[in-house]
């Protein structure tokens, strides 16, 4: 993923058409804490490309594996530990090589 993946940039219908879901849907995913879109000055919500990406893995979870919402949200917040668990570790095994070397 790049930096631009979480510029803010689709409307909540828009993002609903992409999804195939209605709005009401991104509006109680987002009230029970599984996604948090950005807002606008005008308190619109925003969508990433990140938001919408996690919101396909959602209804991946969900529609084709048969998983419920509560153990879909359980598992991309294990998801999204362990990229930051991934990312902490090449940071230490960095500062490690690097510690070596001198």
């Amino acid at each position: 993923m790049n930096i631009r993946d979480d510029e803010p940039r689709y409307v909540i219908s828009i993002a609903a058409r992409m999804l195939n879901v209605q709005t009401h849907t991104l509006r109680y995913y987002e009230k029970i804490g599984i996604i948090e879109p950005s807002r606008s000055r005008g308190n619109i919500r925003l969508y990433s490309e990140r938001d919408i990406i996690r919101l396909r893995q959602l209804k991946t979870l969900m529609n084709d594996l048969g998983i419920n919402l509560a153990g879909a949200e359980v598992i991309l917040r294990m998801g999204q530990r362990i990229t930051e668990l991934q990312r902490v570790i090449a940071e230490l095994e960095s500062e490690i090589k690097r510690l070596r070397q001198q």
